[in-house]
């Protein structure tokens, strides 16, 4: 039986005589041409607040205060919009009896003293197949480094197994990468601090005027940073926690790590944009070159399984918890990648991000965790404190808590979450605590939920935690399908919280919300048709182009009834993995060419329901050459080229 990542539904692999129709080349490069048609769907309609106009450009509707839904595209490596690069390989290790961790890290070390090149990159450390066992830590401390496997599956075999065993230090991370601190930048260049004089920036703006720029240089890197005043904190209602304990002057102040694109006098304009109006009268926000200490980049880890070694299994309510907790942590680092990993029997997080900033999470699973189910465990993906642009696409997350999830207070914004599915999650995917901004949830799938409460939540947490109260603020739910489920979006003072497009009970009232609170924006709720399917993809396609949108890997923004990926690695050598979306549930085939047409496998044979699987294919025993994969699904057929090399 072969695992599918999304719920590891099994599809059964027929042989090459499965009597299904064969394709001839001439009909396979005739489906590549048909396959970028664009379906015109009836029942289509888009939202009052973000539309296209008569030229095909996103407009963007304000509320009387100004509010508006912020531009994302911005998340993920390098700004988005740009392909993750293959790093080539200058070092394999195979593993060995015992424990792993020297081994590896001593290679890890040796690329760091390597020269970087043209592009900043020391090269990758592949590790071969084979399980190797993990007592420490790994860390991978200098820019430019790339940990790769051979594939995130269980065998041992053909796959490349991190296998997380005993628990000293007491849970301990099994992978670091990045500078380690979390210093939520505070790095200043002396004398560099200058206020920012506009009276009011509003949310998406990415002009800031300054008194004086003649400090500035296009290209430096810049801290925007808006005090947390008494008057700020009065305009919130101090967070509206519902308790005795509310949030103080100096503790939630509002930070955007950003670049300097163009200077014109004193007007000095940002890489992305802020999300959070600020109002000069409340709070004297000012601007400083960021000193960058300690800060790495273009550090990548891929197609590696990390199985952490636990008692019992991720349903005990009072779990073993003395184990490695974090599978992955991502902290003081920048434009780096995280892609196809599978993470398995984490306590907290398997992947957490912490002082980074536009960081891409590409089709990885955080899978199983063990441990206690209850608070600060169970958050499969997280993004904490000072995590900005950080791109999570196609990824899947099975029995955690708070599966999608921002715990990381007001110096954490632009996160998006897209094309996701969450499986039997015990709590929310939600804006967590002590006003996240500006994070997109877009297309995610939510499915089978153990808790019988909400399953995404844009809201206020009032007295939860650390006097969590509003949780997030200017965040969006975009075309979620929560089910039956519901999903909470409610309207913070001086702010707003989206819902568009969701399936589920979508609402702001008290209950399913824990705290009663104003209902946010909501929108076409059990309407399916909504264009652009996803927010993300059509905010990339018109900050950039359709081309280089698609030559990103990135599927298409316009409404597809399947989508299938370019599979990876490609060449390959024996086996590649293979993504494929479908927006509808129904019969679905997936089948491997040969140049003449002929079928020599089939991957899948069956009816699914809609959201994002893989597959896997070996092409042991193929002989070396072109292949192409077709998938059929509503009457639509796509094709992909693939190469063996051998």
């Amino acid at each position: 039986m072969t695992d599918i990542r999304q719920g590891y539904n099994h599809m059964s692999t027929a042989s090459p005589k499965s009597g299904r129709a064969l394709i001839s080349l001439r009909q396979s490069v005739t489906i590549c041409f048909l396959a970028i048609i664009v379906v015109s769907i009836s029942n289509s309609w888009e939202s009052k607040v973000v539309h296209r106009n008569g030229s095909g450009s996103l407009v963007y509707v304000s509320d009387a205060a100004g509010n508006k839904i912020a531009d994302f595209s911005w998340a993920g490596y390098r700004c988005g919009g740009v392909s993750l690069p293959t790093v080539p390989i200058v070092k394999t290790l195979s593993p060995v009896s015992g424990d792993n961790t020297p081994s590896i890290q001593a290679a890890l070390d040796e690329l760091a003293g390597r020269t970087p090149d043209a592009n900043g990159f020391r090269g990758a450390l592949l590790l071969s197949a084979g399980a190797y066992v993990i007592t420490g830590t790994l860390y991978i401390r200098e820019s430019g480094i790339v940990l790769r496997g051979v594939g995130e599956g269980s065998d041992p075999a053909s796959n490349t197994i991190l296998v997380g065993r005993g628990d000293t230090p007491h849970q301990r991370t099994i992978v670091v990468a990045g500078g380690g601190s979390q210093t939520k930048w505070k790095d200043k260049v002396s004398g560099s601090q200058k206020d920012i004089v506009s009276d009011t920036l509003f949310v998406g703006d990415r002009i800031v005027e300054v008194a004086d720029a003649s400090q500035f240089a296009v290209g430096d890197n810049v801290i925007i940073y808006h005090p947390c005043t008494d008057a700020w904190l009065s305009s919130i209602k101090y967070g509206e926690t519902s308790d005795t304990i509310q949030w103080g002057v100096d503790e939630q102040p509002i930070v955007y790590n950003r670049r300097i694109t163009a200077i014109n006098g004193t007007r000095i304009m940002i890489d992305a944009p802020i999300m959070n109006t600020l109002v000069r009268s409340m709070s004297q926000s000012y601007i400083y070159k960021y000193g960058r200490a300690g800060i790495k980049t273009n550090i990548g880890i891929e197609n590696l399984r990390i199985d952490i070694e636990a008692a019992g299994n991720t349903t005990d309510t009072n779990g073993d918890e003395n184990h490695a907790w974090n599978a992955i942590e991502l902290t003081q680092i920048e434009d780096s990648w995280v892609r196809h990993c599978t993470m398995l029997h984490f306590g907290h997080s398997g992947i957490q991000t912490a002082t980074a900033t536009r960081v891409t999470v590409d089709s990885c699973s955080a899978l199983d965790p063990i441990g206690i189910i209850t608070g600060e465990r169970r958050y499969n993906f997280n993004v904490y404190t000072a995590s900005q642009l950080i791109l999570f696409r196609n990824c899947s997350a099975r029995y955690g808590r708070h599966d999608y999830v921002s715990n990381g207070t007001s110096w954490t914004s632009g996160c998006v979450f897209l094309d996701c599915t969450s499986e039997f999650t015990y709590a929310s995917s939600e804006g967590h605590r002590r006003w996240s901004q500006g994070l997109l949830y877009d297309n995610i799938v939510f499915k089978n939920p153990k808790t019988t409460g909400y399953v995404l939540g844009l809201y206020c947490r009032g007295n939860m935690g650390t006097a969590h109260g509003w949780a997030s603020a200017y965040s969006v739910a975009w075309n979620c399908n929560a089910g039956s489920s519901p999903i909470i979006i409610q309207n913070p003072p001086t702010a707003q919280n989206y819902a568009i497009g969701c399936t589920g009970d979508v609402t702001g009232a008290t209950p399913p919300a824990p705290f009663l609170r104003s209902e946010g924006y909501i929108e076409g709720v059990n309407t399916l048709g909504l264009e652009p399917r996803s927010l993300y993809l059509a905010q990339l396609q018109d900050r950039l182009s359709p081309l280089r949108v698609r030559n990103t890997g990135l599927r298409r923004v316009e409404r597809e009834d399947i989508y299938l990926a370019d599979n990876y690695p490609n060449p390959f050598n024996p086996s590649t993995r293979v993504q494929f979306s479908l927006s509808s549930g129904g019969p679905v085939s997936l089948g491997i060419f040969d140049l003449l047409g002929r079928q020599v496998a089939l991957l899948v044979n069956e009816s699914l329901e809609p959201g994002t699987y893989a597959q896997a294919w070996d092409a042991t025993g193929m002989p070396s050459g072109i292949y192409f994969i077709r998938l059929e699904h509503a009457n639509r057929q796509l094709t992909k080229k693939m190469i063996v090399a051998k």
